[in-house]
């Protein structure tokens, strides 16, 4: 039994993928057909840590196999925002790694230390805390998993949004590799090589290496470097041990380099300066400030599960992360230093996690304790050339996290379940701010420049404030009949407050007391179904989410300086609607669609008015952030027998209505939709060791924001920079498995 147990265990991702999301049967080597029609019927999901079928689990969830991934082209994590409604997952503006994530409304588009992601990412159950080098390309891949809602009660961290997972392949027991040689337009060049390999029955060991590089899809007319080009290793190496049937321990190390050139954006004004005129080409920039740019992410975790017996299993699950970015941002695009600003950040984290889970013949839970211990830090220049001026800006912010959580789930019947879940957490938080003037428009010593005197002491503190919350979650299910299941669910989620590192005291004292935390009170509805044969499964969730306190980040120009604040914005109300559908029209057909609707409105959003010295409400005018109104996708694969092989073809296209860039509508920013359309053909040999892919992607070369900056005034000289998503392009990919 115990045996039986540990392999199920395993085919459900263990080696830190037992945490939440979906999984399929599958085999690596089966024929793509085959695979289709194992992942539509039958599909097992740990979204609660233990197997259960989608149909019966009480969360809206969008689950992503490495099939589904294949056939459809994804390239990166960022790829779950086109068929996951209501979601916004995106390469922050200003850069080629750091991952900016929204869900129905929440979320933390701000990267600067200090700040925490409102969606939260996990890495084979590790939390990662901090969005610099997050946007994981994908290679090594078993699934990714999107988690709509607060998430606290199952979850080491708390995410007051949702939480995206990446869960990587686990080794098995059987030799593997994999390698595939990608190469497409603007001189992209992809290597990835995967190897698992059983070193005895008990033990075994696998590695991972990805080279990512592409020329630029525009050009540095300074400098003449190449913008918006890739050049990223990664790799990962693990080792898994079976003692015994009662025992499972994984140990797994990555590391990320990053260094492709930074992202300046593009003038969408033209200036008085010389060079500030709006070029022709979206991609280019006459930005001078240089084209250094390094990021290096890397962390370890270790993960022990003891079955004790057939009810309880012990699960500990240590981690330590680190990071470094060395970056530079030219805000005003021009030769000049106009606004210019080079910056570093350095992060550390370290967590420990223990669960206790227990599945019983009417009864099945789970309860844990957390432990996180954080440190970020970093540094930034302002550098104000038609002031004569820079603003030097470095500190750091500590971070100890206690939470004991607990969900348990009930049979009250065998049509009726009810689900009970808590979670008590308590932050502590530390944070140090030191910000200065100096005269010159050069670099100041914060971010290594020549030793100076500053002219003016902006801000000088550490403060330390605790933060604790109570977050319940409640749902009662009820399976109508064998295919159809309803629920009802309330959850909170909390996210504590912090400190502003970019914060100025001389304009806004009240900096030093740091800002509140937020939090949201959800409730869902949902239906899920399939039909009789197995062929159609749908998802569907209405939600009413009340928003209070949302902190958000506000720069504004305050004479020669630049004031910034974090409101606790007041309240606001946000409702909506999902549905998701995948259904095997014949055994050559697959079609899978999905739509969202959010509505996000502020009800009340109380800012300090740094010019007229007192508070107003803005609510009339402020608006939401990364949060399109319609979400849709739609694809389709279609497979049949080719040249002794298989070939599958899959068109998509993804749908996002008109979104703002930040709390304040700005014409020159702000998005006014766009559809994506791309195309996937992959042939798999008969044998599955062989398969050809070709994908096309933006195929009607659809142009796009996926950022901006506004610094609007003589000051700045208008530097309002928009940051565009890829043109059209094309890759074909060869993949040799073993």
């Amino acid at each position: 039994m115990k045996r039986s147990r540990l392999a199920a265990a395993l085919c459900a991702g263990l080696g830190g993928m037992v945490f939440g999301g979906t999984a399929t049967a599958q085999d690596a080597g089966t024929e793509p057909q085959a695979r289709e029609a194992t992942q539509l019927d039958s599909v097992v999901v740990t979204a609660r840590r233990r197997e259960e079928s989608l149909q019966d689990v009480p969360v809206a969830v969008t689950a992503l196999d490495a099939q589904r991934l294949e056939l459809t082209g994804a390239t990166d994590i960022t790829s779950v925002q086109a068929q996951t409604p209501n979601a916004t997952v995106q390469v922050a503006r200003g850069s080629n790694s750091t991952l900016i994530s929204f869900i129905r409304g929440v979320g933390q588009q701000d990267p600067l230390w200090g700040f925490e992601p409102g969606v939260g990412l996990y890495v084979d159950d590790v939390y990662i805390a901090r969005p610099q080098g997050a946007v994981l390309d994908i290679y090594d891949v078993e699934r990714i998993e999107v988690l709509r809602g607060p998430q606290g009660t199952l979850y080491g961290r708390n995410t007051i949004g949702g939480a995206i997972k990446y869960v990587t392949r686990k080794l098995g027991s059987e030799p593997r590799f994999e390698g595939r040689l990608s190469a497409g337009s603007y001189g992209q060049l992809d290597a990835i090589g995967t190897a698992a390999l059983p070193v005895t029955d008990l033990f075994s060991i696998g590695a991972s290496v990805a080279r990512y590089t592409r020329d630029g899809f525009g050009t540095n007319l300074t400098t003449g470097a190449e913008h918006y080009d890739k050049d990223v290793t990664a790799f990962r190496i693990s080792a898994e041990f079976l003692p015994s049937d009662d025992w499972f321990f994984r140990l797994a190390y990555d590391r990320l380099n990053d260094d492709s050139n930074p992202r300046h954006g593009h003038r969408e004004v033209t200036g008085a300066m010389p060079g500030s005129e709006v070029l022709p080409g979206l991609y280019d920039t006459r930005a001078g400030l240089g084209d250094a740019n390094k990021v290096r992410t890397e962390g370890i975790s270790f993960t022990a599960d003891w079955y004790i017996n057939d009810a309880w299993t012990f699960r500990s699950i240590t981690a330590r992360r680190e990071g470094d970015t060395d970056t530079v941002i030219d805000f005003d695009g021009t030769p000049l230093p106009t606004l210019e600003s080079p910056g570093y950040y350095a992060d550390k984290q370290f967590s420990q996690e223990f669960q206790v889970l227990f599945e019983g013949e009417r009864m099945q839970g789970v309860a844990g304790l957390y432990y996180f211990d954080a440190k970020a830090e970093g540094a930034f220049d302002s550098i104000l050339g038609l002031a004569g001026i820079a603003i030097g800006t470095g500190g750091y912010v500590e971070t100890e996290s206690y939470a004991v959580f607990g969900d348990v789930s009930i049979d009250l019947s065998d049509r009726n379940r009810l689900s009970l879940g808590a979670r008590y957490t308590r932050d502590e938080r530390t944070g140090h701010v030191h910000r200065a003037t100096f005269l010159g428009a050069q670099r100041t010593p914060f971010v290594g420049g020549a030793a100076a005197t500053p002219i003016a002491l902006n801000t000088l503190y550490t403060n330390s404030r605790d933060f604790s919350q109570f977050t319940p979650r409640i749902s009662f299910s009820r399976e109508f009949s064998d295919r159809l299941t309803g629920y009802a669910s309330y959850s909170q989620g909390f996210k504590s407050g912090g400190f502003d590192m970019r914060g100025d005291a001389s304009l806004t004292p009240e900096t030093v007391d740091g800002y509140d935390p937020e939090t949201v009170k959800t409730f869902e509805l949902g239906l899920k179904g399939s039909s009789s044969d197995g062929r159609f499964h749908f998802g569907s969730a209405l939600f009413h989410s009340d928003y209070t306190d949302q902190q958000v980040t506000i720069q504004v120009l305050a004479g020669n300086n630049i004031a910034s604040f974090v409101d606790n914005a007041g309240a606001s109300t946000i409702y909506g609607a999902e549905f998701e559908l995948t259904a095997k029209v014949s055994d050559g057909f697959s079609a899978f669609a999905s739509v969202g609707y959010v509505k996000a409105d502020f009800d009340e959003f109380t800012t300090f008015d740094i010019n007229a010295g007192g508070y107003v409400d803005v609510s009339d005018t402020a608006v939401f952030q990364n949060t399109p109104r319609w979400t849709g996708y739609l694809g389709a694969t279609w497979s049949a027998p080719l040249f002794g092989g298989t070939l599958a073809i899959t068109p998509s296209a993804s749908f996002r209505s008109s979104y703002h860039q930040f709390e304040f509508p700005n014409p020159l920013l702000d998005e006014g939709g766009y559809t994506l359309v791309d195309l996937n053909a992959v042939w798999t040999a008969a044998s599955g060791k062989w398969s050809l892919g070709l994908a096309g992607r933006n195929l009607t070369d659809e142009v796009y924001r996926i950022g901006g900056y506004p610094f609007v005034g003589a000051l700045f000289d208008n530097s309002v920079l928009a940051f565009y998503g890829p043109p059209r392009t094309y890759t074909a990919t060869l993949t040799y498995r073993y």
